[in-house]
């Protein structure tokens, strides 16, 4: 939703934080103007416009070589700040290492942010085949991605209604699949399962499973996930996964349960 117009100002710095996000999201090689624009819904004029100023407060930086934008040095100072508060990786990132050793998989810590989940840990597995679909600081919208898909399974119905009414564009962006009825139905199998599963349906070949991790009052904020190529995958081997995903899920529940007291 767009700021009040009554405010002035709001709608330059609900452009810019746009912006930021997009710029934070874009992992480690960056995003170019055309992209950032183009996301944005900004005319690459003004999208300029608005980086320079981010950039001269340090908030982003472009790269003199490729011209590609990336987030800035003042981020990471504020940022600091503000994991005091927000910021759960020092209390899950052995668990997200120890996933990732048993199950020789990718694995990943994410968290909730109004409507889209934030990669916040990424451990690599030893198997050496991997997928490449989630790094530090990329996001994706509830629902979509295996860490968004467990959040948006286990918030009440009413949350998951007005979700869905917000956000009638999934299908149009992520395809058939993320049209509201196959959505729900994916919704109800992860409910029943404990755990979601993505077959592939982000980039071809490359599946991922989820599982939520709750706070104090059992609200899904955060979640667990492994992603890997497709054939280590199979019914075999994902029941397994899945267990082992669970285990690792409820840990770190019951770790940030104890830490917030």
């Amino acid at each position: 939703m767009e700021p009040s117009a009554s405010i002035p100002g709001t709608q330059a710095i609900a452009r810019a934080a746009k912006l930021l996000r997009l710029v934070t999201s874009s992992g480690h090689d960056g995003a170019s103007l055309q992209e950032l624009s183009a996301s944005a819904g900004l005319s690459r004029s003004t999208a300029h416009r608005l980086l320079s100023a981010l950039r001269a407060e340090g908030l982003v930086d472009r790269d003199e070589s490729s011209t590609r934008w990336m987030p800035g040095p003042e981020l990471y100072l504020m940022g600091s700040v503000a994991a005091a508060r927000y910021d759960v990786t020092a209390l899950g990132r052995d668990i997200v290492r120890s996933l990732a050793v048993k199950t020789e998989e990718s694995a990943f810590l994410s968290v909730r942010r109004a409507d889209e989940t934030v990669c916040l840990v990424r451990e690599e597995g030893s198997f050496p085949i991997r997928s490449f679909v989630l790094s530090e600081g990329v996001r994706f919208p509830l629902g979509v991605a295996s860490a968004g898909l467990a959040i948006l399974a286990f918030l009440p119905d009413h949350d998951v209604d007005a979700y869905l009414e917000r956000h009638p564009e999934l299908e149009a962006n992520w395809g058939r699949s993320h049209g509201a009825a196959p959505l729900r139905a994916r919704l109800a199998e992860t409910k029943e399962r404990g755990y979601a599963v993505n077959p592939g349906l982000i980039v071809e070949g490359s599946w991922g499973l989820g599982a939520a991790v709750f706070d104090r009052s059992g609200r899904p904020e955060w979640a667990l996930s492994l992603t890997g190529v497709g054939f280590r995958f199979g019914p075999d081997r994902i029941g397994e996964l899945g267990r082992t995903l669970l285990a690792h899920a409820h840990q770190l529940s019951a770790r940030i349960a104890g830490a917030r007291r």
